[in-house]
């Protein structure tokens, strides 16, 4: 992989020397070799002649001799890297359905793909269909996420339930961190003040505090700083698919218990816990698998994708810009394929989530203490479900059977 090609790339950094000059160093150095006599350049034969002669004679000469010569190769070496493969982006069309219950008025909210282009996810553009009385989208740019906004009269009387298909069209490629490259532009200060914030689901003090300080020692890079905080997540979390929903996301009860189980959602939350109380910029990312893994089965999906949500994470390092990390997936391997701790594929995993995400996945937003657009009722720890709102309160896919949500995905070639 790319990020492997990099890495063995940065463990030869001492051997500057083109192959032709170690080939010529290793006759030297032969015992008892014979040296071979010394060739002068071509280029120098043609001055010398050219000296004897008028202008346009070494002119025509020297053009005589450049075309005689092969093409100068340029040695291969660490500062001469080839060319990086190019993009390999897929495209997927997605297909969301929702049933609601019939009768009086209800009001759905659906997280939507990230509207942003990034270097590994592209929104391709929304359509959508049903017997609602408006819909649309909101776009919520502080936050940075889109919202679909659906609402339905509910005429007493009968008649078909409230439905909605929503079609979304999205291109993603396997995103990795290169650490042999620097970003050129700087993340937005406003965005990295937001990062370090606390929220109820993300304290930054206390014990969350102390436990980060103990996981990273005497550690002063940012990068290595989050490297050992990723490492203590992995060591000490475990994957729980028993626990309710998508993830409680509460940190101060994981850590009060000594329990460190849960969902993707609770494990993606403590690494950012741990990351904002050390001064690392961190964020959550929601999102939903949407294709099989090339890792292990168990870290992708297929057929209907509505229980297929999936929290990563990633940080901010000065000069990189934003570092992909996934301890969740690594815990839910060790967990769903039965990797034992001397398991080669399990260190191999464990170094290639810090700083790749397998692109089966698409990121549907970072956002954090959420208010649903032109509801009143409480705030959403997070946006990873559908969401209604009838004149009983506000339900999600997952609890009472009242909202029906099927979710499917396949490949286009366009």
């Amino acid at each position: 992989m790319k990020r492997r090609n990099f890495l063995a790339a940065t463990a030869l950094i001492p051997l500057f020397a083109s192959p032709v000059a170690d080939a010529a160093n290793k006759t030297a150095a032969k015992p008892g070799g014979k040296k071979a006599p010394a060739r002068k350049p071509a280029a120098r034969a043609s001055t010398r002649k050219a000296a004897k002669t008028t202008a346009p004679a070494a002119a025509a000469n020297a053009t005589e001799t450049a075309d005689e010569m092969p093409p100068a190769r340029e040695p291969r070496s660490v500062v001469n890297l080839p060319d990086e493969p190019p993009p390999q982006w897929r495209t997927y069309e997605i297909t969301t359905t929702l049933t609601l219950p019939a009768g009086g008025p209800v009001r759905l909210w659906l997280p939507l793909a990230q509207y942003k282009d990034t270097a590994w996810q592209r929104s391709l553009g929304h359509r959508w269909r049903g017997n609602f009385a408006s819909a649309g989208i909101h776009r919520d740019p502080v936050a940075e996420m889109e919202v679909f906004h659906a609402e339905w009269e509910g005429k007493e009387g009968g008649g078909a339930g409230p439905t909605l298909e929503v079609i979304t069209r999205v291109a993603t490629q396997d995103r990795h961190f290169d650490i042999t490259r620097r970003e050129v532009l700087a993340e937005r200060t406003e965005v990295l003040r937001h990062c370090l914030q606390p929220t109820a689901q993300v304290p930054t003090d206390g014990l969350v505090r102390r436990t980060a300080e103990r996981a990273i020692g005497r550690m002063k890079d940012p990068v290595a700083q989050a490297k050992a905080i990723y490492e203590w997540v992995v060591e000490h979390s475990t994957h729980d698919p028993r626990g309710a929903g998508f993830g409680s996301g509460n940190i101060v009860a994981m850590l009060d218990g000594g329990h460190f189980s849960g969902k993707s959602a609770d494990i993606a939350l403590l690494f950012v816990a741990l990351c904002r109380s050390m001064g690392i910029p961190a964020r959550p990312v929601f999102g939903l698998r949407i294709d099989g893994s090339r890792l292990f089965g168990s870290l992708g999906a297929s057929g209907d994708l509505a229980q297929a949500q999936h929290c990563r994470a990633e940080f901010y390092g000065p000069g990189y810009g934003w570092i992909p990390v996934d301890p969740s997936d690594v815990r839910k391997a060790i967990h769903e394929e039965a990797l034992s701790g001397s398991d080669s594929r399990l260190a191999v995993l464990r170094k290639l989530l810090f700083g790749f995400w397998e692109m089966n996945w698409i990121s549907y937003n970072a956002a954090q203490d959420i208010g649903l657009p032109g509801s009143p009722g409480a705030r959403l720890p997070f946006l990873a479900l559908p969401h209604a709102e009838n004149a009983d309160g506000r339900f999600d896919s997952l609890r009472g059977g009242r909202l029906g949500y099927a979710v499917a995905a396949r490949r286009s070639e366009a």
